[in-house]
């Protein structure tokens, strides 16, 4: 029974192929959701873009929903986002002058190649803590600017203006708010960890006027309110983080030494390196975990570029599967296999190889290969990543003891086992997977006084199921070593 005295947050969590709206209430309990899938376009070879209008569309209708339905009102908004992803729109207007470039996309790999050759990389990583690849916002910028007509100028002129999607659709959603939060102002290659500000010398490395720039605020802070008639009430926006720093609050990783990965369209790991800035000697990545009106926590973070999204492959192109439930079919009770390997580098290879021309392959098939072998060895590609990811933490000479998981694959138990057998460390699952919109509307509760401190948000997930390795530590070095060298030869044919 609902009780009149308790409070609600709405979460707003939009991904990379679909939007959700979730009201939790203030114990972390989901209360309503909706959900609205949307179109990826894939215009030429490895680029991948979206119709921003359409992804504002879906979150205005899935809020709609979940708000005319459910009773109560809510205290406040928190936005998550799918970080990276890069809309220019006109400042008076609204309108985006070209689609929404993906974080997948891979159309600026010669720019980022170029600004390498030429020796800026190292001053970039310093700087920003990323590295030069078509990942980040900054090359994206710089391609609608110099692709669209006329946008360079108008950008010069003060008329365009900059935002991941969480800023585009607040200025949406607040009628003109211009503005951003530390954790995706990080991502974007052109913002100072050390000095928490744009930096003018990226700026100028990438030629892009600051001016269309929006402002940075802490991930907990007042973003204004929602505008007449945008939705059905008036609700208070209260915090922003990218979709991977929201699931690490969701997870409650608020120590040093605390690391949760996301399995959702890719595969996020972060580890929080606490007040310190870490720099990886290992092509990881340095970024803001999150801000609060008091401290700024930073962590080490390493990308996996296809994870779910190697499922919807499976499913929609190879019409392997029909549903996830056929997966779940098909697993069933199958060994994890030693021979047949996957590498996914549909869209390139991410940490620590950041290949952007790399291509997909599947290695040691037989005549007895059958779906179900190529479905495992897809999924077990998920855990050989993250080992990829988990070795570079080691060698930056940081110490993961146990690993968090969220998103929708953490649900497959098949997976998740095959992932802690080959990580060699024990993986955690929680009670609610739904950790990156529980994390943003965690932090709205935190900036409207419903939670003291960040110790009370960290009560919220508890733990539901802890997987531990069943084979040894020799053997998982072995079938490593089997999977480094197709991830070799894959690199080899690029």
């Amino acid at each position: 029974m609902v009780n009149d005295m308790t409070e609600y947050l709405l979460s707003i969590d939009q991904g990379t192929t679909s939007t959700r709206a979730i009201i939790f209430n203030q114990h972390g309990r989901i209360e309503a959701s909706s959900q609205v899938e949307f179109k990826q376009t894939f215009p030429d070879h490895g680029w991948v873009e979206h119709d921003p209008e359409e992804i504002l569309s879906s979150v205005i209708k899935t809020c709609t929903q979940v708000l005319k339905d459910f009773a109560y009102k809510v205290t406040a908004i928190g936005i998550t986002n799918q970080r990276e992803t890069t809309v220019v729109w006109d400042k008076k207007s609204g309108k985006p002058i070209y689609n929404a470039i993906v974080w997948q996309d891979r159309r600026t790999a010669a720019h980022c190649e170029q600004l390498k050759t030429q020796g800026y990389e190292k001053e970039l990583h310093k700087k920003s803590g990323l590295i030069l690849d078509p990942y980040f916002s900054a090359s994206k910028i710089v391609w609608i600017l110099d692709n669209v007509v006329g946008a360079r100028k108008r950008a010069e002129n003060g008329e365009l203006l900059f935002g991941t999607i969480d800023s585009y659709l607040l200025w949406h959603l607040t009628k003109g708010v211009h503005a951003t939060d530390v954790t995706n102002a990080s991502r974007t290659a052109l913002f100072n960890l050390s000095d928490l500000a744009w930096d003018d010398e990226l700026l100028h490395l990438f030629n892009i006027p600051a001016n269309m720039l929006p402002e940075v605020k802490p991930s907990s802070a007042n973003y204004g309110l929602t505008g007449a008639n945008v939705l059905p009430y008036k609700i208070p926006v209260h915090a922003i983080l990218g979709d991977q720093q929201a699931a690490l609050v969701g997870q409650g990783c608020f120590t040093p030494g605390d690391a949760k990965c996301t399995f959702g369209t890719g595969g996020f790991l972060m580890l929080n390196t606490g007040q310190q800035v870490v720099q990886s000697s290992h092509r990881l990545l340095t970024t803001i975990a999150y801000q609060t009106a008091t401290k700024t926590c930073y962590a080490i973070e390493g990308s996996l570029f296809m994870a779910g999204a190697i499922v919807k492959w499976l499913k929609d192109n190879l019409g392997l599967i029909a549903s996830v439930d056929d997966m779940n079919i098909l697993l069933a009770g199958k060994p994890h296999l030693k021979k047949l390997l996957m590498v996914p580098a549909f869209t390139g290879l991410g940490a620590p190889y950041w290949q952007p021309e790399t291509s997909a392959a599947l290695f040691g098939m037989s005549r007895k290969t059958d779906k179900s072998d190529i479905m495992a060895a897809a999924l077990q590609s998920i855990g050989y990543q993250t080992r990829d990811l988990t070795t570079a933490i080691a060698n930056d000479g940081l110490t993961l003891n146990k690993l968090r998981v969220d998103g929708g694959l953490s649900n497959n138990d098949w997976t998740m086992q095959f992932l802690s057998s080959i990580i060699q460390v024990p993986v955690e699952r929680p009670k609610n997977i739904e950790s990156t919109a529980l994390g943003a509307a965690m932090f709205a509760g935190l900036e409207s006084g419903l939670y003291k401190d960040l110790s009370e948000i960290a009560q919220l997930n508890p733990t539901e199921h802890q997987f531990t390795p069943e084979f040894g530590a020799q053997e998982a070095e072995d079938l490593y070593k089997y999977w480094q060298k197709a991830v070799e030869t894959v690199i080899a044919f690029a």
